[in-house]
């Protein structure tokens, strides 16, 4: 098992499937995750935060796990607004990491096989999410990956 490292993101449930947001500060990560558990809990599927702005990740047993920091559990950063109580889980296996894309975007396509280093040498797949004018981001999301509708 790796030491827990403290990571700049956004970690979040749908269904089964761990979703870890990233990007700078700024970047829309906590509002664009609680978007997505709204939009995911409004088709029946459950969803929950699982830490917003700092995320403790460590590797276990060939798989990455994410928790709160005790001191931010159950709490998401509404910019602009204040800090919510949100609905959460004490940790989840992380499936994905997503990085959300304001347009106009530098490629029309991402490379093949892109990944985001979590942890020193320790990857997971990255999904460029687009945030689109008229469309939500989880209508994107689930456009890339329909299996989360189905986990």
């Amino acid at each position: 098992m790796t030491p827990p490292a403290n990571v700049h993101g956004t970690a979040i449930v749908i269904g089964t499937t761990g979703l870890l947001f990233l990007g700078p500060s700024g970047a829309g990560k906590s509002a664009i995750a609680l978007h997505c558990i709204e939009e995911a809990r409004g088709r029946g599927l459950f969803s929950a935060l699982v830490s917003d702005d700092q995320v403790l990740i460590h590797q276990a047993g060939g798989r990455i796990f994410a928790r709160a920091p005790a001191s931010i559990a159950g709490l998401a950063e509404v910019r602009g607004a204040r800090i919510a109580k949100v609905a959460t889980i004490e940790a989840v296996v992380l499936s994905r990491a997503i990085r959300p894309l304001e347009p106009p975007f530098a490629e029309r396509l991402p490379p093949e096989g892109e990944t985001a280093e979590v942890l020193p040498s320790v990857f997971l797949p990255l999904t460029r999410l687009p945030l689109f004018p008229g469309c939500t981001a989880f209508a994107t999301l689930t456009a890339l990956h329909p299996e989360i509708l189905k986990s």
